[in-house]
């Protein structure tokens, strides 16, 4: 194997992940009070314009993701930029921007599982920034302009509670602008590591319009920085990537490299809370049922005792919900719950698993797969059900594997828009458990999905997870590519 295992382990840490069109965008208009950081930003802004002039995810093209980060883009070229080639940049980017709204009625009002974190909440004062800025005029009653309806709805339903590090809306409070500070309680925002919710892009609008030049906000940004100058979405991530790798890691037939996972192990069992779980990161202050659902399935499949009761915090009436204040369900949160509740041993008449069950049957509908709000492709949540109800639920996902083998592409791999190494390993992940415990798969598909993924394993990933624009979590991608490989050669 290209990769080793022992390699991937060692890496596990505080999170992998590649500079992202929009938070770098945010550090880049800190050049007036940190010329280092704010330089390398705006170097990697202009370095990273797309050929259409837009910014964001060249693969796929996704709505959200491009009119968040080109309209980003523009307002710290405007900022900072100074040179000619900056204005250019700008122009080509507004048309960019011009072009994609005039299509995406349909795609920015589609499926909220669609919609990037606090899109409708940032878009707003992003706008208003543009505005004054002279970049942009007259949004009006355009999709972009009745945003700022939805933003107001949204801050009606959070009235009278202050922003502060317990709330998710924390992880988007650039969405205050220069309007809506006082809903920021600012003394009880920032992290124990200086951070506004571990958010690059809230940290340098905190350290900027908040407290300019907070100096733990400012340690924070440069410690986070990557060599190439841009910001990743989210740092650090440490739970989300140490129980996702090792996830991955455990559905490899006779693994036996329990010695060298400990540290890691012992690092998710002193995060998980008795009460509360655990969040995407270990000083994060909010939990949530996605990561508890999965580091509770993942210390059970190594043979760690974990309290289970912890999940009981986040049921509801009708599913698991992911986050307090919500507007709507996650997906993927229940199946990983669902894989906890079974790893626990929960039989499958349990209230809690039938409660999961019937919320998967009807938000797939009349589909064979399932969407979620955490990824955009439907290879991921599908996938994962698929393995969190082999043997234990069959009936529910059987039309799902079929879906899997039919959407395979003539050359073995899988993607929703092109080819990936990240899609085309859960596809294998899914359809080498099915095929262990629930029915043949045929050996064709498999081999030729395996060889596939061999050929094209360095290959870029495309970010496909869903934050407020779209990311890769590099490592926990290549576990996955790993664990398909070896359940396969």
């Amino acid at each position: 194997m290209k990769y080793s295992l022992k390699t991937l382990i060692d890496q596990i840490g505080p999170g992998h992940m590649p500079s992202t069109a929009y938070d770098t965008s945010w550090a880049a208009r800190l050049l007036g009070i940190d010329a280092a950081l704010g330089h390398g930003a705006l170097e990697w802004i202009s370095e990273h314009q797309l050929p259409d002039g837009s910014w964001g995810a060249e693969v796929p093209f996704y709505f959200h993701d491009r009119v968040i980060c080109t309209l980003a883009a523009m307002i710290a070229l405007t900022y900072s930029g100074r040179r000619q080639t900056d204005q250019k940049q700008i122009f080509r980017g507004l048309e960019a921007l011009e072009r994609i709204v005039s299509g995406a009625t349909q795609g920015l009002r589609s499926d909220p599982n669609g919609v990037t974190v606090g899109f409708e909440m940032i878009v707003p004062t992003l706008i208003a920034d543009a505005e004054k800025l002279g970049i942009i005029k007259g949004v009006g009653d355009s999709i972009l302009g009745r945003l700022a309806q939805l933003r107001a709805k949204k801050l009606a339903s959070i009235q009278g509670r202050m922003i502060n590090k317990n709330l998710t809306a924390a992880f988007s409070a650039e969405m205050a602008g220069m309007d809506g500070q006082h809903m920021l309680d600012v003394d009880h925002l920032l992290e124990a590591n200086g951070s506004v919710a571990h958010s690059p892009s809230a940290s340098a609008y905190f350290a900027l319009y908040v407290k300019k030049h907070e100096p733990a906000t400012m340690d924070y940004l440069h410690r986070v920085v990557s060599p190439d100058g841009g910001l990743p979405n989210v740092a650090p991530f440490d739970v989300f990537e140490t129980a996702w790798a090792l996830w991955n890691l455990s559905s490899i037939p006779g693994f036996k490299m329990i010695e060298n996972l400990k540290p890691h192990l012992e690092f998710l069992e002193k995060a998980l809370e008795p009460k509360g779980g655990v969040g995407f990161a270990a000083e994060y202050s909010v939990r949530d049922s996605d990561d508890t659902g999965l580091v509770l399935d993942t210390l059970l499949r190594y043979g760690r005792e974990s309290n289970i009761e912890c999940l009981v915090a986040y049921e509801e009436p009708s599913y698991f919900r992911c986050y307090e204040l919500e507007a709507n369900p996650s997906l993927s949160a229940n199946i990983h719950v669902l894989g906890a509740l079974r790893q626990a041993g929960f039989d499958r008449q349990h209230p809690s698993v039938q409660k999961i069950l019937d919320f998967l049957q009807q938000a797939k509908g009349d589909n064979p797969y399932w969407m979620d709000k955490w990824h955009s492709s439907p290879y991921y949540p599908t996938a994962h059900a698929i393995m969190a109800c082999a043997g234990y639920a069959n009936d529910l996902v059987e039309e799902s594997v079929q879906w899997l083998l039919s959407s395979q592409n003539p050359e073995g791999a899988w993607g929703i828009s092109v080819p990936t190494v990240e899609e085309t390993a859960y596809a294998i992940q899914a359809l080498r458990m099915w095929n262990e415990v629930s029915a043949p798969v045929a050996t064709g598909s498999l081999k030729s999905g395996a060889q596939w993924l061999e050929d094209h394993f360095e290959d870029p990933y495309p970010p496909l997870w869903i934050g407020k624009c779209l990311y890769a979590p590099s490592l926990v991608i290549r576990s996955a590519a790993i664990s398909a490989l070896a359940g396969v050669n």
